[in-house]
């Protein structure tokens, strides 16, 4: 008995499961737009589950992310902060006051 012929249903299954990473790298690429928040491709990678190479690979995709990025400021940095040169010698020179 020859083997079954399965051709057919692999190529449809491929071609369904790249329309599925497509479509969900372009509502990761959407959402990144509606919050602001900065962009990377790994960030879009991990938020569509689809790998960072397969996403390279997409150029308009990548022309999507990289005006994102121009578009975006740095984010601001967010906890703890090291403290300005000025204000540990505020500090000091505070200090120092109360121990004489």
């Amino acid at each position: 008995m020859p083997p079954a012929d399965n051709t057919a249903a692999l190529t449809e299954a491929t071609r369904r499961r790249s329309e599925r990473a497509r479509r969900d790298a372009e509502k990761a690429i959407s959402a990144a737009q509606r919050t602001g928040n900065r962009t990377s491709f790994a960030g879009i990678a991990k938020a569509a589950s689809v790998s960072r190479s397969w996403l390279y690979t997409q150029p308009d995709l990548v022309a999507a992310i990289r005006q994102l990025q121009n578009r975006q400021p740095a984010t601001g940095r967010t906890g703890a902060q090291p403290a300005s040169v000025a204000s540990v010698q505020r500090r000091l020179e505070t200090a120092l006051a109360r121990i004489k």
